[in-house]
């Protein structure tokens, strides 16, 4: 019952209804397309695995699994959000993660716990997500590779609204990143802070770079 549980709550907390408005960002991938960086389903799968080993999605899967660690330690856990918003590397991406991490906490206190009394008002979202899922009793690697897998569904849903793949093409390469997701969850969990930072200059950069573009669908 417990495991079914914890399922329901993942697949209501992560799922493109709940109310955190994920489908509003791309996190750079609009600008990368629009700068022929990611042109169709393989490029942007070379996206996705930079991201995962290194770049935002990585640091999130840390930063995930610190949260998951802290065990409603309010102190520890406003420490974490701080330094997850200042790891954000451009305006959008810091209000991307903000934003979501808000709507979050806002949608989720639907399943009451004291850890919503000690994590701070201003969350980044796998700080949230992670804190959240460890209050409820979920298994971390379980959340962690859900949260992972959601990351990547809504890149995929950005890059076929943005044409550079398309519905089966994208089914076919979430399928794909199965055994990607589920090691990089696994590593995370064993890393610590000091693993956290990036090397995905061009997603950085594409995110920045998407401030300044005139004619967009996504905020970020």
């Amino acid at each position: 019952m417990q495991d079914t549980q914890a399922l329901l709550r993942l697949i209501a907390w992560l799922s493109p209804a709940f109310p955190v408005g994920g489908f509003a960002y791309s996190g750079g991938l609009e600008r990368a397309v629009h700068d022929h960086l990611v042109t169709d389903v393989s490029s942007l799968q070379d996206w996705l695995f930079t991201l995962l080993d290194h770049g935002s999605l990585w640091n999130d899967a840390v930063l995930f699994a610190a949260a998951s660690k802290a065990e409603g330690q309010g102190a520890r856990l406003t420490e974490l959000a701080e330094l997850g918003l200042a790891l954000a590397g451009s305006a959008e991406r810091h209000l991307e993660t903000l934003s979501l991490g808000k709507a979050f906490l806002a949608a989720a206190v639907a399943w009451p716990h004291p850890v919503f009394e000690v994590l701070p008002k201003d969350c980044p979202y796998p700080v949230a997500v992670g804190a959240v899922a460890q209050a409820h009793g979920i298994a971390p690697v379980s959340a962690l590779a859900a949260y992972l897998h959601a990351g990547v569904s809504q890149a995929v849903s950005a890059g076929i609204r943005l044409g550079v793949c398309g519905q089966h093409q994208g089914v076919a390469l979430l399928s794909g990143l199965e055994d990607k997701l589920s090691a990089v969850a696994e590593r995370a969990l064993v890393s610590t802070l000091d693993d956290l930072g990036t090397a995905a200059v061009q997603a950085d950069i594409a995110t920045m770079r998407h401030e300044q573009q005139h004619s967009r669908l996504f905020r970020s």
